[in-house]
């Protein structure tokens, strides 16, 4: 079953051609596993394989290219005609003799599509240099251009169905936070924290369930909090640890993170005072990000308030964000930062996370969020600040 309707497909196709046409571009190469989802709905665990969708500019109809296995997964879950969906044998697999681009270049040269100008996501995670000399030696003829970010940028803006599933996938981010700060305690392993986590943010509720996040759960604590891309251990937490959990709901590959930090025992003022400076530099950014405002002037509004304290932060402070495949939830398309003109624009969607690291500990405190056409709605509900035992009493405990 579709998760959206025929005529939003064919709207995301036609703007993804406007930008092609814009760009020079006949042919498009998606290998994005994002993507490829974005334009034929395509949803399956595949991406460790070459596969792509392709986009040709005078074509109504895409075409989905991948492994025989593969294509009953594109019957299942695309809009496509069954005669577009073409599959390679599994003898090109991990082969040292053939490569599944030799079979994608045959097709196109089949099609008449060998001598026009080719965009390829040059970037995508699951396009390797060794895919790009295969399509280059059986397509001498084409014209390769790097066309990384062009459907990225496409789907920046959200339509009110997209918002709608970010919104089941903060509902999920609601319930997996919650039911991890329940879990963290002296004593506690991370990893059973973990698997709290993971039940609750699948199990979702009793009217949707959820899908597996881009991201695993990350959760530094102790001296390991002064980064923030550490995931989990089999340690036990200690007396006066800090816990950095950030996370993401995902409901039909569409995400809403959070990050929020946790103190066992009390902490020394210095921990207490940087927190709250996060949080007021965080809430004043909120408060400041509305349509027409650029992603430089809000980061600036943040930068600005820490800077009354004496901190700085020389990194983003937040992200676009949605649909997406391991391994990562977020866009790459703008950021919250110097430099970036961005202007917001009504249904796009963001995470700000305004996190500060010292070499002994760190604070993240995070909210998703999409543009609305006065303001922004902040996505999930969670307590915006250092989360201490005292606030466990105030959980919603229907909520996990």
């Amino acid at each position: 079953m579709q998760s959206f309707e025929m005529s939003e497909f064919q709207e995301r196709i036609q703007r993804t051609k406007r930008r092609m046409e814009a760009e020079g571009l006949e042919v498009l190469l998606i290998t994005d596993p994002a993507n490829m989802n974005y334009l034929s709905g395509y949803d399956g665990w595949s991406f460790y394989v070459d596969q792509m969708v392709v986009v040709i500019i005078d074509e109504e109809h895409p075409l989905w290219i991948g492994r025989q296995m593969d294509a009953n997964g594109a019957k299942a879950t695309t809009w496509l005609y069954r005669e577009n969906i073409i599959s390679y044998t599994d003898d090109y697999v991990h082969s040292d003799v053939k490569h599944p681009m030799d079979f994608v270049a045959d097709i196109l040269r089949q099609i008449g599509q060998g001598n026009r100008v080719i965009g390829v996501e040059m970037g995508a995670y699951y396009f390797s240099a060794l895919a790009f000399e295969h399509l280059k030696k059986g397509l001498p003829n084409a014209v390769w251009k790097n066309a990384t970010l062009l459907v990225n940028h496409v789907r920046m803006i959200k339509s009110d169905q997209e918002i709608a599933y970010i919104r089941n996938a903060a509902r999920l981010v609601e319930r997996g936070m919650t039911k991890a700060i329940q879990s963290i305690a002296e004593g506690v392993r991370e990893c059973d924290v973990v698997g709290d986590i993971y039940q609750s943010l699948i199990r979702g509720t009793p009217e949707f369930g959820g899908d597996y996040p881009a991201i695993v759960p990350m959760l530094p604590s102790g001296e390991n909090t002064c980064t923030p891309h550490l995931t989990w251990t089999d340690k036990k937490y200690r007396d006066k640890d800090l816990v950095i959990i950030e996370l993401a709901g995902c409901y039909k590959r569409y995400h809403c993170p959070m990050a929020r930090t946790v103190s066992i025992g009390s902490q020394e003022e210095r921990v207490n005072d940087i927190a709250r400076v996060v949080v007021e530099g965080l809430n004043e950014a909120l408060a400041f990000a509305k349509p027409g405002v650029t992603c430089e002037e809000v980061e600036g509004v943040w930068r600005r308030t820490i800077a009354k304290y004496g901190v700085m932060k020389d990194s983003r402070i937040g992200y676009s964000m949605g649909l997406n495949y391991p391994p990562d939830w977020g866009e790459h398309t703008a950021s919250i930062r110097q430099g970036d003109h961005t202007v917001l624009k009504p249904n796009m969607a963001f995470h700000m996370i305004p996190g500060i690291w010292y070499d002994d500990f760190g604070i993240e405190i995070s909210e998703s969020f999409y543009v609305t056409d006065k303001g922004i709605e902040v996505l999930a509900n969670m307590p915006r600040k250092l989360i201490t035992a005292t606030d466990l009493f105030a959980m919603d405990n229907d909520a996990v």
